[in-house]
């Protein structure tokens, strides 16, 4: 485990920005062009007489979320056939649907959803036949989800719209801007047919070693996460009309230790998750959120059992539903990580999960073993139907007040228009260009005179987005006669020649993604290496973290340093822009980054220079 570099209670002494949402006019839902046979007259009405039709199994199904494998409903590839085969004992996502009666599918680009918009768009409307089309009278449409965070979290490729991500809007200080980037967003995801993104992130990022949240969190300051989570919830569902769902509730902020490979233990005191953690749920409460995720975390101050969050009636019915009023859809965070499996078997989680209070159990390990526990539970009577009946009947007020009821169908043509749509892109453009945060520029280098220079770009890079390629693209397009030099983890070898090179060309550009991150072992560390042979060459340097901003402060040097939060084309279009004085950085640090010992501060939060 990582220790941490700097407590709470220090980082929050330099905080007190505080942002609140304006009021903006909601906006319908794009065009549908097919629509469910009519529905029983209001909310209400469709919501008891769907549970009425329902039998034991289909209700059961309702509570479950998870992967399929393929592009297409019906004809998937060989491979996707055999990967459903395998997890789920049939061999189309259509058949899935139809064997577990699921209540949602969520999309990834590893199971071969996401590939275009009349792709996923075709691939929703299968999906959803499939769920109409089961013979009975229990009919549910299908509830379509995906991680889009945006930033480092992101699951819709290009043409879709793509945001910088929680941390640069908090950068950016605006809950305009939240606001603008969820609907954006919900109203591409509904086009497609997903109707639950799960986001925004609630949790506080109170430590710089956070391995899982980082910048997928607005900031290290209660009062500016709570702002601007209960924006995106407005953005999401008063403008977009998708599901809100923020997470990670109790608060997945501060910790060392990634839920995905280990249980982490907050130590907050209740004191303490009252003033940090709580207030961005308040706030998204107030608001309206329809979901809230768990998270599989330990919490001693609100349950001193030693079960994660998400197993705990104490936390999700006695604080999340009895002590904050919510009255929504408590959905899981995945059931195969392995925090959630450590003190119980992968049968007995699911149950426990609905004895805490969840609704939706999300991507269990086992599909089949954790349907079979639910209705074992049932006969058994350690869970009562009516516990069961509890849970549907959220689920399916949430898909009515989606419109799935009237309107499960899209229209193809209209999601080709939709997603990438130029004023969509041009919102990103204007969102990303407030988030950019210059936090050093103590030799003066920038903004850059435009000249005759050679210019090396290199440093960390990714095949899906190619920052060091786009960087340099942009240099070039401006005069700079441009070497692109990619150098992800570099080898010693590696770092000499990049070395070398930069000697050999006026300025280099240098990429880090958490070159913090020094663990034993880490080959990260090579990133910090990689710094300081460039700046023993003598020629100007300037060093970009396209993630964490807190990678300055293991970086001893570095004289020019600007934080992007991350590394999408416009993230780094804004970049090069203000780089060259077209435009000026207008980000404040939304954390305080403390020093490498963690024993103080190097810049505060609201740090952040203009030109």
């Amino acid at each position: 485990m990582k220790t941490r570099l700097v407590t709470a209670s220090v980082l929050l002494a330099a905080l007190g920005v505080t942002a609140a949402p304006p009021p903006v006019s909601a906006a319908s839902l794009p065009p549908v062009s097919a629509s469910s046979p009519p529905a029983p007259a209001g909310e209400h009405g469709w919501v008891t007489s769907t549970l009425r039709h329902m039998s034991l199994e289909q209700k059961v199904g309702q509570l479950f979320a998870t992967y399929v494998y393929g592009a297409d409903a019906t004809a998937p590839s060989a491979a996707d056939r055999a990967a459903n085969r395998a997890a789920f004992g049939v061999e189309t996502p259509a058949e899935v649907i139809e064997r577990y009666h699921l209540g949602g599918v969520c999309y990834f680009s590893w199971s071969h959803n996401l590939n275009d918009p009349g792709q996923i768009a075709t691939l929703s409307n299968g999906l959803q036949r499939a769920a109409l089309d089961d013979g009975s009278k229990g009919r549910v449409p299908l509830l379509i989800s995906t991680d889009q965070e945006q930033g480092v979290v992101l699951r819709m490729p290009a043409p879709a719209a793509q945001f910088p991500g929680a941390m640069a809007l908090g950068a950016a200080r605006s809950a305009g801007a939240a606001r603008t980037a969820a609907r954006v967003t919900g109203r591409e995801l509904a086009a497609v047919g997903i109707r639950q993104p799960y986001a925004p992130i609630a949790d506080v990022n109170v430590d710089p070693a956070n391995p899982v949240i980082g910048v997928r969190s607005f900031g290290a300051d209660p009062a500016l996460v709570a702002g601007l989570t209960a924006a995106q919830v407005l953005g999401f569902q008063d403008d977009a009309g998708v599901t809100a769902v923020a997470k990670h509730f109790p608060g997945h902020g501060d910790t060392g230790t990634d839920s995905h490979t280990n249980l982490p233990v907050i130590d907050h005191t209740r004191e303490e998750w009252d003033r940090v953690d709580a207030p961005p749920f308040r706030r998204a409460i107030a608001a309206g959120v329809e979901s809230i995720m768990t998270a599989h975390i330990v919490v001693p101050a609100l349950d001193p059992s030693g079960d994660p969050a998400t197993l705990s009636p104490r936390i999700l019915t006695g604080v999340l539903r009895g002590e904050l009023g919510f009255r929504g859809v408590v959905v899981t965070d995945a059931l195969n990580m392995a925090a959630v499996r450590q003190r119980y078997g992968d049968e007995r989680v699911p149950v426990l999960a609905l004895k805490a209070g969840a609704d939706q159990l999300l991507m269990p390990p086992d599909l089949r073993l954790a349907r079979d526990a639910v209705l074992r539970a049932v006969a058994d009577g350690e869970l009562t139907e009516r516990r069961v009946d509890e849970s549907v009947r959220r689920i399916l007020t949430m898909k009515y007040r989606q419109g799935l009821a009237r309107a499960p169908f899209v229209d193809v043509d209209e999601a080709v228009r939709t997603v990438g749509a130029p004023a969509h892109l041009a919102a990103v453009t204007r969102v990303t260009d407030a988030t950019l945060t210059a936090v050093r520029n103590d030799a003066g280098l920038l903004p850059l005179p435009r000249a005759d220079r050679s210019v090396l770009v290199t440093g960390w890079d990714t095949a899906a987005f190619a920052p060091v390629a786009t960087v340099a693209a942009s240099f070039t397009a401006r005069g700079a006669r441009t070497t692109a030099r990619p150098a992800t983890l570099p080898s010693d070898q590696a770092i000499a020649d990049t070395a070398a090179a930069a000697a050999a060309h006026d300025l280099t550009v240098v990429l880090v993604n958490k070159a913090w991150d020094t663990e034993v072992g880490d080959p990260r560390a090579s990133q910090q290496r990689l710094v300081a042979a460039l700046l023993a060459t003598g020629r100007p340097v300037v060093v970009v973290a396209v993630r964490d901003p807190y990678d300055i402060a293991h970086l001893p040097g570095v004289d020019t340093y600007l934080a992007t939060y991350s590394y999408t084309r416009a993230a780094m279009d804004t970049l090069v822009r203000a780089l060259h004085g077209e435009l000026s950085p207008r980000g404040r640090l939304p954390v305080t980054i403390p020093t490498a010992d963690g024993t103080g501060v190097l810049h505060p939060y609201g740090h952040g220079l203009t030109w």
